[in-house]
């Protein structure tokens, strides 16, 4: 069982803090393990940070969006998988929160503790049927599909013969799909984003949210999550838990890097050996650049998250503008992180080749991370080109 006494923001920061100081101690043994340990799961599930955007009815906190981003930043400054995870299946306990009352009773009603996993490309197709659907489909990238006991999987359904399908999440138990481990890649192993089977499977109506209702600020989860969280329209915010673990994996490399400079010393020729690397100008400056960077990612992540919130809790809804900014700047926060790690790596040095490097696995978790189409600069870029110029953003599901 989570613990949940005393909580506020600041104690949940404690809380993190101290986790992600073992997280760092088994990062090495997450990515061999290609998952995240049984260890870590339990430590995040005992410290009831899953439960900071879980509905307060089923024993969850309710906290900002803002203040999940602070949490998530430093669990991934231990663990840039771990992070991922946590910033990933952390913000699912929302968007399940929008599902209709007998979805979150299915989910939470017999294990508070339950999570879920998701992959939300729409490559299932949901068949009418008696009091629900017959959903078939392979879906990909399925973080943390091995540590949770639910899946909100993308799809479309046939609401009539005349109208185009309509897109929407399957929300499906763990005994109702298979996992493929597929999962063999060069950054973030430790996601174990494996690939999800289902063959013709029965979902009840009660399990299904169609993107347009996640996305009106109304969900049908919100009659019984009436606080502004559940008001907050899906694409608003989604994209966050996909950028933070990449700023906590920048300040946590940042952090060791700088740590490590105060005993480095250069040893080639050309240098000289026995000089202090943290002595050499160039250092100082990708130093500087590096902090400078990550600081404004941070920036750009919080303003967009209090403008939301504050939106939402004045009964507004966020405006296309603000919503089309927001993607914008998660995706740059990336950018910006991903430059600042770039020139902390370059000036590793041949430490830096080794496989347990931290500097070095951060560097590789990264990149991986920035190749998500949602955190990708040139794909959400484009889309806020689109709109300042007058042209229609909708692909980009604002």
């Amino acid at each position: 069982m989570s613990d949940t006494a005393g909580i506020n923001i600041e104690n949940l920061v404690k809380r993190a803090g101290k986790i992600a100081e073992t997280l760092r101690e088994r990062s090495s043994l997450c990515e061999e393990l290609r998952q995240i340990p049984n260890e870590s799961m339990e430590q995040l599930l005992g410290s009831g940070l899953f439960r900071a955007l879980q509905p307060a009815r089923y024993g969850g906190f309710e906290i900002s969006i803002g203040e999940f981003l602070r949490v998530a930043e430093i669990i991934a400054s231990g663990c840039g998988s771990t992070g991922w995870i946590y910033a990933v299946v952390g913000m699912h306990q929302w968007q399940i929160g929008m599902f209709p009352a007998e979805a979150q009773e299915a989910v939470w009603g017999k294990n508070s503790d339950a999570l879920a996993s998701s992959s939300y490309v729409p490559s299932g197709i949901g068949k009418p049927t008696k009091g629900g659907y017959r959903l078939s489909g392979k879906w990909t990238f399925a973080s943390g599909c091995d540590s949770t006991q639910w899946m909100i999987l993308g799809g479309k359904i046939q609401t009539s013969t005349e109208s185009e399908p309509e897109q929407v999440f399957f929300l499906v138990p763990k005994e109702n799909y298979v996992i493929e481990d597929n999962w063999h890649v060069l950054g973030l192993s430790g996601t174990g984003s494996k690939t999800i089977v289902i063959n013709d499977v029965f979902v009840p109506s009660y399990c299904v949210l169609s993107v347009k209702d996640a996305s009106s600020g109304k969900p049908p989860g919100a009659i019984e999550n009436d606080t502004p969280l559940f008001h907050i329209p899906f694409s608003s915010a989604i994209s966050t838990c996909l950028c933070v673990p990449v700023l906590g994996m920048a300040q946590g490399t940042y952090d060791n890097y700088v740590s490590g400079l105060k005993t480095w010393t250069t040893r080639g020729a050309i240098t000289g050996a026995g000089r202090k690397v943290a002595e050499l100008s160039t250092i100082q400056l990708r130093v500087a650049e590096a902090a400078a960077s990550i600081d404004a990612a941070r920036l750009l992540l919080m303003r967009g998250a209090a403008e939301t919130m504050s939106a939402v809790r004045d009964g507004r809804q966020p405006e296309t503008a603000l919503r089309v900014r927001t993607r914008r700047d998660h995706a740059f926060a990336v950018k910006l992180c991903v430059r600042a790690i770039d020139m902390l790596f370059e000036a590793a040095g041949g430490q830096g080749l080794y496989t347990d490097n931290f500097v070095q696995r951060n560097w590789r978790d990264i990149h991986a991370a920035a190749k998500h189409i949602s955190t990708n600069w040139d794909a959400v870029g484009s889309l806020y080109g689109k709109f300042v110029l007058g042209l229609d953003p909708e692909g980009g599901h604002f």
